[in-house]
């Protein structure tokens, strides 16, 4: 089970919306830069304001408009003649450095260790490459669960407004990012067997 089952509904939601942008002559590629160019912005800043716990509340926020750009650059791609080689390039490198860049300001958060979210770094660009391998050994690209990408997202949006609202993350937290990077290890055997047939 993951999050990223509930990506269809979501995408009927967006759809007028990817309708006004295409039609704005917006493409696939440039939604797919933009979200990005803005997650290390806000990652950076996140980063140098690491000690104002309020700032964090911006991330679930971000988190969620993320998505929303991500499934919007999906359908630009698909539904409007939009796929190119370089977009799914920009595709997976871009969600990588992304995702990078919003979950290293947690390595300056008090209470948090920084050594579990540098893994947590590590194990979620290596969750994202066996996804891909998928493909390449003839199969689709994978994008199976526990703690797939939309996952992820949630849990850093919780824990940036946990950070937010507390002024502080308990150390007990610790155990939870180590569950997560278990959960990545998981994710990645998943795939792995998932590409495999």
């Amino acid at each position: 089970m993951s999050i990223y089952e509930l990506k269809p509904k979501f995408q009927n939601l967006l759809r007028p919306l990817t309708k006004r942008l295409f039609d704005a002559h917006v493409t696939a590629n440039q939604v797919t830069i933009f979200a990005c160019m803005l997650s290390l912005l806000l990652g950076s800043f996140l980063y140098a304001f690491s000690e104002i716990s309020a700032l964090f509340i911006l991330l679930p926020i971000w988190m969620f408009l993320r998505m929303a750009l991500n499934a919007i650059d999906g359908m630009l791609a698909r539904e409007f003649n939009q796929k190119s080689k370089l977009g799914g390039y920009l595709n997976e490198l871009t969600d990588v450095i992304s995702d990078a860049a919003l979950y290293l300001p947690f390595a300056f958060v008090p209470g948090l260790d920084p050594y579990v979210v540098l893994i947590i770094v590590w194990l979620a660009g290596l969750s994202e490459f066996t996804g891909v391998l998928g493909q390449i050994h003839g199969n689709s690209r994978r994008y199976d669960g526990p703690m797939g990408k939309s996952d992820r997202a949630f849990v850093f949006g919780l824990l940036g407004t946990i950070y937010a609202f507390l002024g502080y993350l308990p150390q007990w937290m610790n155990w939870c990012l180590l569950a997560v990077a278990i959960l990545l290890v998981m994710t990645c055997i998943n795939r792995v067997k998932s590409g495999l047939k």
